[in-house]
């Protein structure tokens, strides 16, 4: 039995990578992942308990045991990056839960896969969570090699530099960006994909005026915003659940959009 369970928070859920018709509306490179293993060897079962918005603390709390109860044999986990961005944060305790929570999880037998996290280019004023995310990075890959963990460098994929790669919000992916991942992650593994990525062609230059309109526009958007959920206190996970909480069997031919289908036209028969 193959089967690939994903823990995290957006980046994990797949924000950024619109899809209406899937559970909450995205789909995301572990989707896209579990749908190439099950293609290359059909009978993968796949589960996602990850959601957007959480912390390490969150997702120890409540997505850890799920996983081992469901007895993996592949995990895949981003966790940190949120407290990164938590001016609070006390970061020698975050790693020490970080190295805590990767030793469990190898302790089970899977292969586990850890992310470093890239240096995404938002604004200069957030320049100086660089520095924090430098040491993540290398708290991550030190633990992989303490722990004998795969290692996503992240950090180094230079097709991430095209800002095409990014969706508005500027701190997610794009549906080009989850694609992206999701064929370096399965090279990582080793496994032959069917994953095609667009040549892009070289992006114009914005003039200043652009520049300008574009940065008031994302300021708007979705600075003021997160600003404002941050001093609430809310998030925008505190409302959903996980994408795909139990193990599904992964459709060889249609994937998980195909499995949706079926469900649908099962419960309108």
């Amino acid at each position: 039995m193959n089967r690939y369970v994903a823990l995290g928070d957006s980046f994990t859920e797949g924000v950024g990578d619109v899809h209406p018709a899937l559970p909450n509306g995205v789909r995301g490179w572990a989707d896209r992942v579990a749908e190439q293993l099950a293609k290359n060897e059909p009978g993968w079962e796949y589960a996602n308990l990850a959601i957007r918005s959480k912390r390490l603390r969150h997702i120890v709390a409540e997505q850890l045991e799920p996983a081992i109860a469901m007895q993996p044999t592949l995990i895949t986990v981003y966790a940190g990056g949120n407290d990164i961005l938590d001016v609070g944060t006390p970061f020698d305790a975050l790693l020490r839960q970080y190295e805590d929570f990767v030793a469990r999880l190898t302790s089970t037998g899977a292969t586990v896969l850890l992310f470093t996290g890239y240096d995404v280019s938002v604004s200069p004023v957030l320049s100086v969570f660089k520095r924090r995310n430098h040491l993540y990075n290398a708290e991550v890959r030190r633990v992989a090699e303490k722990y004998g963990a795969v290692l996503v460098d992240f950090w180094a994929f230079e097709g991430l530099s095209d800002r095409r790669m990014w969706a508005a919000d500027r701190l997610h992916l794009s549906k080009a960006g989850h694609k992206y991942v999701s064929a370096q992650v399965l090279e990582i593994l080793g496994v032959t994909h069917s994953i095609r990525l667009k040549n892009k062609h070289p992006q114009p230059r914005r003039t200043l005026r652009e520049w300008e309109r574009a940065q008031r526009r994302w300021t708007h958007d979705w600075v003021f915003p997160l600003v404002a959920r941050k001093i609430r206190g809310t998030t925008l996970g505190d409302t959903l659940q996980p994408r795909w909480p139990v193990p599904v069997l992964v459709p060889a031919r249609g994937g998980l959009r195909r499995l949706v289908r079926d469900a649908h036209v099962g419960s309108s028969s």
